[in-house]
């Protein structure tokens, strides 16, 4: 059977909730919003798109709130991102697609090897060929 935290807003097996550690929770519903990831708000914009074409609905909140976000800037804003549990699953299965893994990799998704040193970059950039300039 699962359980459903609504302090967490996350699903279970077991006896507590593995983020809060709380006992006190219910049978999971197929209308109880579920947290599914936070992102930052480019991978978020993907993921919002994603989900709309999979007819997946959503609650999106953000985390810092418009004014913090607008003095650290917008890129540093973070997006929370909740679903229905009946449609959990299916919105795993699109975040594992699109999105960057939390635990490994850079933030941003992209490996180190998928970009060449920014030197050569800028060398080719103006048509010079890569090596100290003289």
């Amino acid at each position: 059977m699962v359980l459903y935290c609504d302090n967490c807003f996350e699903p279970f097996e077991g006896e507590r909730c593995p983020h809060c550690g709380r006992k006190k929770a219910r049978e999971a519903r197929a209308d109880d919003l579920c947290f599914l990831t936070e992102q930052n708000i480019i991978w978020g914009g993907m993921l919002a798109g994603a989900l709309e074409e999979n007819g997946i609905y959503y609650v999106a909140q953000n985390v810092l709130g418009a004014g913090l976000a607008f003095k650290t800037g917008l890129l540093s804003e973070r997006v929370r991102y909740y679903v229905f549990f009946e449609r959990l699953q299916d919105a795993r299965d699109i975040v594992t697609q699109i999105c960057p893994s939390p635990d490994g990799g850079n933030e941003d998704g992209f490996e180190e090897d998928d970009f060449e040193d920014e030197e050569s970059f800028e060398n080719e950039e103006d048509g010079s060929e890569g090596g100290a300039e003289e």
